[in-house]
């Protein structure tokens, strides 16, 4: 009876034996219909999708609620106060590098790649 505890017991003990991971292709998660769920969820929010940045990644361009509003610093705007024409950008993100106002109202130079 005791040997066929023993063994009982081996074979639990093999069974909770946990499987190797298999190769990881680098794919885990991904979705080939990503873009077009993000172009969808971008034109649905009255945004323009599109090629950006250096990396040239899609995303998502949105109109700013105040573009061209006249702007002395950087709270006054949804989007970034250009320091050039004091006024509100009229999207968001803006690539490249761009004269600012910052929230104490002084000059300064952001870039976004």
């Amino acid at each position: 009876m005791r040997s066929l505890m023993i063994v009982l017991a081996l074979l639990a003990l093999i069974a909770c034996k946990q499987e190797q991971p298999g190769l990881d292709s680098g794919l885990a998660g991904y979705d080939p219909h990503l873009v077009d769920i993000e172009r969808a969820s971008c034109v649905e929010k009255g945004g323009r999708f599109g090629a950006g940045g250096t990396a040239g990644s899609f995303l998502c361009y949105m109109k700013t609620r105040d573009a061209n509003k006249s702007c002395t610093r950087a709270s006054d705007c949804d989007g970034l106060c250009l320091a050039r024409s004091r006024t509100c950008a009229p999207i968001k993100p803006l690539f490249g590098c761009n004269d600012v106002l910052a929230e104490n109202g002084a000059l300064s130079t952001v870039c976004i790649e």
